[in-house]
């Protein structure tokens, strides 16, 4: 803007003159546009109010001038203009579009007028955002005139060699490059329309910006810039006969000039996805210079520069698809005299689902409508965000929870005592925060997890108690827990005494139900058996050996109460923390966890010896509850004189049963071969081990 310079109140009123009358010649803006200009002066000096401007002059021009009031507060924040963010929240601030048409002209009247300036930082930046951020909104509008003295003046005040170079390599060739285009035309024209091809040709010279972005990408001197010409072949014809035609020019030209085939770009037969659609050749002109010539009907021509496919798409401005539509009705307003006047009713409702907000040192960020102080601190940086209390908006201080809007310059507030909670995930609005969130729980649980299991390790030490894994599982699994992190976060929270802990640990490790009952026939109902002359059994004898690791033999070890490995089961070991190896079963339902959190302390373990050892192993059976069903069960095992029936217990409810046998047996072998047999008992429905 205009304050970047030391202007006086009268070169100010000089320049709203100039500018409005680049409004009225070269866009075509009048009425309340051209009353907002003038008076843009008599607003800086603080002559008149905003307010008084309502009263005098109408809703219309207030509405203007409080929007390019809003825009200069954004220029305030400092903000980083080369961003397509920037140019997003622009359009969303002005308001009204005649905003948007008043700081181009503005801008084009600003960069002709500093020529001879000595503030040359300023120059500099005035230019910048001229390239940046007027130049592509020209470019949108279709004001292609401004859009290109946009683009040559900035080249001009940040390249002045480069652009002075290139102005006197065109002006040397001017009249030569003029006539070169006529005789590239003529021939073409009049082989085109003698084919029955009504059409008119277009003939250009790229600007001074274009030409410099193309040395520059090309690394190239200007000589090397062989497409400096470009003719366009606009064909009148009707739809169905569009391809043909088209195609039909395409081999005229290509018949009278050699085309340079890596240079052929056929948006004829397959469309750009915006749905441009021409065919463009680098041709082998007179004089053997090469000439770009693009074919397109009216239709096509009529789209590709109006805006379904808008042009400045096809020429790489980035945008959106809602800001394209909007911009193009705009457009059309302008090249309509009768559109005119619909101006005045004409709002911004561009980005209802969008703000945009500043750093302190002036980036500009895009994010949803809703979101927070917490998640601008997460788009940040993740330690941002779990360390962040509140945000300073606009030097106002206000919650975690404070809705972003657009404009605000964000600050953001830590301490390192602050730690991600649950309920954050509840207010967050980006997927990006919610996930961080989740993630820095997760590492929270386990790091609270781990110093739960240390405390819980030292108060078993401490009471002289030896801790083992298997029995741990069980404490966890009887006080409900599905997951072992479940439960030692419940120790770090302090919702669970380690001292019931130790307790029931205590009463797991210790008891040992023994029921008794007799033999007779009658319901499983409250059956319960005790054979107490073989108590003594649980432990198996030395008979069977178990190979440790790399066939180390002879090692003290326990076989797991979790699982009760016997004889031929598949099996490994694990190392208890005392030094101690606990034998457990492949498929026991520890081993998963064992293995992920304590993959280092597994050995390898395998069965030898000859299986004469006796094992004790449970089996759940369920069925129907029929009178008989205990002595048929219990028959089966007392004629195997290899087995003995340790315990039974049944509970028996609406007709069913359900129940456990504890049972002294050699190998897994014989064990399957029982539960296959009591699997054939009438009623019976499942048997599992346990």
């Amino acid at each position: 803007m205009a304050e970047k310079f030391a202007f006086t109140y009268e070169e100010k009123k000089k320049m709203a003159s100039q500018t409005a009358e680049i409004l009225t010649e070269e866009i075509g803006l009048k009425g309340d546009a051209i009353d907002a200009v003038m008076l843009i002066p008599e607003i800086d000096a603080g002559n008149v109010s905003i307010e008084d401007v309502e009263q005098t002059h109408g809703e219309s021009v207030a509405r203007i001038l409080h929007g390019l009031g809003r825009i200069q507060q954004l220029y305030d924040k400092n903000p980083v203009i080369e961003s397509e963010n920037f140019r997003n929240l622009l359009l969303s601030f002005a308001e009204d579009m005649r905003v948007i048409l008043i700081m181009i002209a503005d801008r084009v009247n600003l960069m002709r007028s500093i020529r001879d300036t000595d503030n040359e930082e300023a120059r500099q930046e005035v230019s910048q955002e001229a390239a940046y951020l007027y130049a592509p909104l020209a470019h949108k509008l279709g004001l292609y005139n401004l859009k290109r003295e946009l683009e040559d003046l900035s080249l001009k005040y940040m390249e002045h060699d480069a652009y002075y170079h290139i102005r006197e390599k065109l002006s040397a060739t001017k009249a030569a490059r003029d006539a070169y285009i006529d005789r590239f035309i003529k021939p073409v024209e009049e082989k085109v329309k003698a084919a029955g091809i009504n059409c008119h040709i277009k003939g250009r010279t790229k600007s001074i910006h274009s030409i410099w972005q193309k040395m520059k990408k090309q690394k190239c001197p200007f000589e090397g810039v062989y497409d400096l010409f470009a003719i366009r072949i606009i064909i009148d014809c009707p739809e169905s006969q569009e391809k043909m035609q088209c195609w039909q020019a395409y081999s005229i030209i290509t018949d009278m000039y050699q085309p340079n085939p890596k240079r052929l770009r056929d948006w004829l037969s397959v469309p750009k996805s915006n749905g441009y659609e021409s065919l463009h050749i680098t041709v082998l002109g007179p004089e053997q210079k090469w000439v770009e010539v693009q074919i397109r009907t009216e239709r096509m021509d009529e789209i590709a520069e109006r805006g379904v496919a808008a042009h400045w798409r096809y020429k790489g401005v980035k945008g959106e698809t809602g800001l394209d539509e909007w911009l193009t009705n705009i457009r059309s307003m302008l090249e309509h005299s009768e559109g005119m006047e619909a101006m005045d009713q004409f709002k911004m409702d561009l980005y209802e689902d969008e703000v945009f907000v500043f750093t302190p040192r002036g980036d500009l960020f895009k994010f949803p409508v809703g979101a927070t102080v917490l998640d601008f601190a997460y788009h940040i940086h993740s330690k941002i965000g779990n360390q962040c209390t509140g945000g300073r908006i606009n030097g106002r201080v206000v919650p975690i929870r404070y809705e972003l809007k657009s404009g605000d310059q964000v600050e953001i507030l830590t301490s390192a005592n602050q730690k991600p909670r649950q309920e954050w995930i509840n207010f967050v609005k980006t997927s990006r925060a919610k996930s961080k969130i989740k993630l820095a729980l997760k590492e929270t649980q386990v790091k609270d997890g781990l110093f739960a299991k240390e405390m819980l390790e030292r108060k078993f030490k401490n009471r002289k108690i030896e801790q083992d894994e298997s029995t741990m599982f069980h404490v966890i699994k009887k006080m409900g827990f599905k997951e072992v992190s479940d439960f030692y976060k419940q120790i770090a929270d302090g919702f669970i005494d380690t001292n019931a802990v130790i307790d029931k640990f205590l009463e797991l490790k210790e008891s040992e139900k023994v029921v008794t009952g007799d033999n007779m026939a009658r319901s499983a109902e409250e059956f319960v058996l005790d054979e107490s002359k073989i108590a003594g059994l649980n432990q198996p004898v030395n008979d069977d050996v178990l190979v440790i690791d790399r066939n180390l033999k002879g090692l003290d070890y326990q076989l797991a109460k979790c699982c009760s490995p016997i004889y031929g089961d598949s099996v490994f070991g694990f190392v208890t923390v005392n030094g101690g190896i606990k034998i457990h079963r492949t498929d026991c339902p520890n081993a998963p966890e064992l293995r992920r959190r304590f993959g280092y302390r597994i050995v390898k373990a395998k069965w030898s010896g000859k299986g004469s050892s006796q094992y004790s192993i449970t089996l759940r059976v369920i069925g129907n509850d029929d009178i008989g069903i205990v002595n048929n069960l219990t028959s089966i095992i007392s004629k195997d004189e290899k087995l003995i029936l340790r315990s039974i217990n049944i509970d028996s409810h609406d007709g069913l049963f359900s129940g456990t046998l504890e049972v002294m047996i050699n190998d897994n072998t014989r064990l399957e071969a029982l539960m296959k047999k009591l699997r054939t008992v009438k009623g019976v429905k499942q048997v599992d081990r346990i």
